[in-house]
């Protein structure tokens, strides 16, 4: 219900505002370039489904094979004690609670074309336990607002593009991206736990949120160390060694199993091409909506809005410069991505809006991306307090980006 509210509001906001420039403004171009917007729209929704075919394919054979091997319900039996205070709907031992760790370890490595396959598993396995198909339960909520909330601990892709923009040193970011995005991940599990009445002030809790503290610290701590080029081969070397060994270790345990590899492979993946197609229709709806927010120019005037606005108070404005990523991020990665290169080539990389820009980029993930592809996949219409919460974790996000990038750059 919240996502047609959202959708409606969307459009309609452009569509006035579209009406004031042409009437006001004479701009006769606005909405011929919200109609194209619609057309470019559908074909990107289509586009990325169509990119999301071979991955899926892959990885959900490959799930397959460590369902078969038994890896996935060690992960599950392994992870019991956490998942099932954060998770208390989901019955202990549950193979969902090995897919939902693949997934969340997969996003904090950056590994986006394998989590988005793991985490449309894991919302299969979490519809199966669904009483009413049509509304979300809790674990889906908590499970979308872990992604939506983007923890990611080597930001390889962010490094890549302050590197191909001239940035002098591209991994400067990289200590605020891993504070940023923690506070966005530890707000996102207080702010949905408060919702659903989840306690937090329990021993396994705290120990495995205050373990998850001592880990960003050893990180950081690791990698100040090691110079810039160094931090780019470890950190891409890491991540696709990770991804071999999981797929040779899923292998040899079901061989060990003597199960059919191949066969097990090929089920899953044809579970991967149904879940590609089912999901067209939920990313043309979402990615159409956007597309004409965008091209109506009613992001250029929230921002234009919010200058004014801090400039009022007297506050340092500078950061402004650098919302449009923060502001986009949660409705399309591609469109942030975009304000993040476009932050850098104005400001230039190594200034403070850009920088700022790539912590945004870094900090909080697609919420309304996620939040369409995932429900989408298992046919939920009423998601119940997921954007409220994916939100007020992104909002944590941005606030907690701002913070650290003036003390780090400012």
């Amino acid at each position: 219900m919240v996502l047609n509210y959202i959708w409606i509001g969307f459009i309609l906001i452009a569509f006035l505002i579209g009406v004031v420039r042409l009437v006001f403004f004479g701009d006769t171009e606005v909405f011929p370039a919200m109609m194209s917007s619609t057309f470019d729209s559908s074909k990107t929704a289509f586009e990325i489904s169509l990119g999301l075919t071979g991955v899926l394919s892959l990885w959900l054979g490959i799930m397959k094979i460590g369902e078969r091997g038994g890896v996935v319900n060690a992960l599950a039996r392994v992870l019991s004690p956490v998942f099932t205070r954060l998770f208390p709907d989901i019955p202990k031992g549950h193979p969902v609670s090995g897919s939902i760790f693949m997934n969340i370890a997969a996003n904090m490595l950056g590994l986006d074309n394998a989590s988005t396959p793991l985490g449309l598993k894991a919302m299969e396995q979490l519809q199966e336990l669904n009483p009413k198909k049509d509304t979300a339960t809790n674990p889906m909520i908590m499970f979308l607002v872990l992604n939506t909330s983007g923890l990611t601990l080597i930001p390889v892709s962010i490094m890549v593009y302050r590197a191909q923009m001239g940035a002098a040193n591209p991994t400067d970011i990289f200590v605020p991206i891993l504070l940023a995005t923690f506070f966005s991940t530890l707000a996102g599990i207080i702010v949905t736990s408060l919702y659903q009445k989840i306690n937090l002030l329990n021993r396994t809790m705290l120990l495995t949120l205050g373990g998850m503290c001592a880990v960003v610290a050893a990180i950081i701590w690791g990698f100040q160390k090691l110079d810039s080029e160094m931090m780019n081969v470890v950190s891409t070397s890491a991540a696709n060694i990770l991804l071999m060994t999981i797929i040779v270790g899923f292998i040899l345990a079901a061989m060990r199993k003597r199960e059919n590899v191949y066969d097990a492979f090929i089920e899953g993946a044809k579970d991967g091409f149904t879940t590609a197609v089912r999901i067209i229709p939920y990313l043309v709806a979402i990615l159409v909506a956007i597309g004409i927010f965008r091209a109506s120019g009613a992001m250029d005037w929230l921002i234009q809005g919010i200058t004014c606005a801090v400039e009022a108070t007297g506050m340092d404005s500078q950061f402004v410069g650098g919302l449009p990523t923060a502001l986009m991020k949660p409705l399309s990665g591609s469109g942030a991505r975009g304000m993040m290169v476009d932050a850098m080539q104005t400001y230039g990389a190594d200034s403070f809006v850009g920088r700022l820009a790539s912590i945004f980029q870094g900090s909080t993930d697609t919420t309304f991306y996620i939040l369409a592809v995932y429900f989408g996949s298992v046919g939920i219409k009423n998601t119940r307090h997921a954007v409220s919460c994916g939100l007020l974790a992104d909002l944590a996000g941005i606030i907690a980006a701002i913070f650290i990038c003036y003390l780090f750059f400012g």
